[in-house]
């Protein structure tokens, strides 16, 4: 027992910045839970936070890596809104269909992303100047193209069931846990499965190349905790008959490929050597200017992403859409752990990151709390995580 608790104090001192944001969500949660009498934690009510969470999360994941090469953009939230308006005005008034318009909206995202990483890497144009002027131009473009009617009604059913539909069920089995969407349980305890499987692979490839691993009482504790929390997450969105939504979905695939990239491919490598020491990594080779305009075009490409996913879920576009988008997904990167000094930030937490700052939101929402209370609340969170970010920096030198 004194062994696992040295482990375990081990861990929590070396891994602090990584599980802080995990343990605080689920503190959060379970303060809301106790206050609005188990509703916050309904199905339904789950179901709805998690589609609420999507167009910040791809935000956020996105803003993660500007931050991490050391700059900002601030024109994503009223970008976002722009690009949903272009897909509602193109297949409204153009008749495209929604995957034309989809694949339009995300050409231009990625190319609004070129400009403002062209300004930044090559005009040396400090980027909260660049992007700012980008927030500016959006939001007047917004509103040229919201003017002849203020509000764009999307009836295309394909385009919305991306906001507010859900994957489909397995029909034949229906006999079998009637109350609940089987496709959503098998999904999620195959993926319980995979993880298991693939952790415990990666682990013994580690001890085979003679790299450090964690205690084997921790590392099945923090497998567990993982496992579980996935398995209740599954059963509760199960349990709410339509499953995981498509949003869900988006949402967790495009978290998979970004860690993916910044975890196990040269590219990620660059993009942290870049936000460690841009001098260093110049003189190592890498193409800082080429790394800085790929993480802009992304930036830009996940904002369209965001505004078809709002656009999606409001069957329309309006002249507010993407108002503090920006500010929602630059805290939720920050509350995820990203560091303002560059380098130091994960995908998965910037996700967890969106899903405290929706938390919040939801949650007072659901208590009936005063908007101007919110906006402190939400304030104090996100000061608190910069702080504690610094905190944690300091001892680590």
């Amino acid at each position: 027992m004194k062994e696992f608790i040295r482990h375990l104090k081990e861990f929590l001192r070396e891994h602090v910045r990584d599980y802080a944001m995990f343990i605080a969500l689920l503190a959060i949660m379970a303060v809301f839970a106790a206050l609005s009498g188990g509703d916050f934690l309904s199905p339904v009510n789950i179901s709805n936070l998690v589609d609420q969470t999507g167009y910040i999360a791809v935000l956020a994941i996105g803003e993660t890596l500007i931050i991490v090469i050391r700059h900002i953009d601030l024109s994503v939230g009223f970008l976002s809104g722009f690009l949903g308006a272009i897909a509602a005005i193109l297949m409204q008034f153009y008749h495209f269909s929604a995957l034309s318009a989809i694949i339009i909206v995300l050409v231009l995202g990625t190319l609004a992303g070129l400009l403002n990483g062209s300004l930044v890497a090559y005009l040396r144009i400090p980027a909260f100047v660049a992007t700012l002027a980008g927030w500016l131009v959006y939001r007047g473009a917004l509103l040229l193209a919201t003017k002849s009617s203020g509000t764009i009604i999307i009836t295309n059913k394909t385009f919305n069931a991306i906001g507010n539909g859900f994957i489909p069920d397995l029909p034949f089995i229906n006999n079998i846990l009637p109350n609940y969407h089987k496709l959503t349980l098998l999904v999620g305890i195959v993926t319980a499965v995979l993880i298991v499987y693939f952790s415990l692979k990666n682990r013994a490839q580690q001890i085979k190349r003679g790299f450090d691993v964690l205690p084997i009482d921790i590392f099945l504790i923090e497998l567990l905790f993982i496992d579980a929390l996935l398995l209740y997450i599954t059963f509760t969105l199960a349990a709410h008959h339509r499953g995981i939504s498509w949003t869900f979905v988006i949402m967790i695939i495009t978290t998979i490929i970004y860690s993916f990239i910044t975890n196990r491919t040269v590219l990620g490598r660059h993009i942290y050597a870049v936000g460690g020491n841009p001098e260093a990594a110049a003189l190592s080779g890498i193409n800082v200017k080429k790394i800085t305009l790929i993480v802009f075009a992304s930036m830009g490409f996940l904002s369209g992403l965001s505004g078809i996913l709002f656009a999606s879920r409001l069957q329309s576009a309006t002249t507010t859409a993407g108002t503090l988008f920006e500010l929602y997904a630059i805290a939720g990167a920050f509350i995820g752990g990203v560091s303002a000094g560059g380098g130091v930030g994960k995908v998965i937490n910037s996700l967890i990151g969106a899903f405290v700052m929706s938390t919040l939101t939801n949650g007072m929402n659901l208590l009936g709390v005063d908007i101007s209370l919110q906006y402190i609340i939400l304030g104090i969170v996100l000061a608190g995580a910069v702080i504690f970010d610094v905190a944690t920096r300091s001892k680590g030198r």
